[in-house]
C-alpha cells in the first residue's frame, strides 16, 4: 500500500480541488518513468520477451506529453503489475515500479510508488547486507527530480515513508 488514507491537496490536480498543476503533474509522471526505467533491466534480464513494463513506462511519458489518454496509460500500468505478480525479487519490484509510473496520470501519488519499488529493486539486486544499494538508488532518484516539484516530492517522501517500506529514510 503506497497511498495514504488522507490525500495531500498538493498532489491533487486543481480541477479536482487540489493545487497540483497539469505541468507539475506531467513532471511527476516523467520522473516516475525515469525511476522505473533506471531499474527495468532487472525485469528484462529475467523476462526478455515480456514488454509490458517497458510499455507502461512509455505510456507514462506519452500521457505526460498529452499523447495518450489517462485511462490507456493506467491500463498499461495494470498490465505491467500483472507481469510482476508471478515473479520475485528485483524483477518483480522493477515491473511494479513501471506499473506505478503508468498510473501517475490517474493519481499523482503513484510517483512515490514508482520510486519506492525502484529502490526495492535496487536493494533486492544487491548483496543481502548491502544497505548502500537502496540509498544510492534513492539519492540518484532525488538527483533527477525537477526543481519545480523537488520540495513537494521530498515532503511527500517524509510524509509517506512509513507506508513505502521506509525506503526514503536516511
Amino acid at each position: 500500500m503506497i497511498l495514504s488514507t488522507v490525500r495531500d491537496p498538493r498532489l491533487i490536480t486543481i480541477r479536482r480541488g487540489g493545487t497540483l498543476t497539469d505541468e507539475n503533474h506531467g513532471l511527476l509522471a516523467m520522473w516516475a518513468a525515469e525511476c522505473a526505467e533506471h531499474v527495468l533491466a532487472h525485469f528484462e534480464h529475467e523476462q526478455p520477451d515480456d514488454a509490458r513494463p517497458r510499455q507502461a513506462i512509455a505510456a507514462a511519458r506519452a500521457w505526460a506529453r498529452g499523447e495518450l489518454p489517462m485511462m490507456e496509460a493506467r491500463a498499461l500500468g495494470g498490465h505491467a503489475m500483472g507481469a510482476a505478480r508471478p515473479l520475485t525479487g528485483a524483477a518483480r519490484f522493477a515491473a511494479y515500479s513501471a506499473g506505478q509510473a503508468a498510473c501517475v496520470g490517474h493519481v499523482a501519488e503513484h510517483d512515490l510508488g514508482a520510486a519506492a519499488y525502484a529502490i526495492k529493486a535496487a536493494a533486492a539486486s544487491a548483496q543481502p547486507d548491502d544497505a548502500e544499494a537502496a540509498r544510492a538508488e534513492r539519492d540518484w532518484q532525488r538527483s533527477r527530480l525537477p526543481d519545480s516539484v523537488r520540495e513537494l516530492v521530498l515532503a511527500d517522501q517524509a510524509r509517506r515513508n512509513d507506508i513505502c517500506w521506509f525506503v526514503f529514510s536516511d
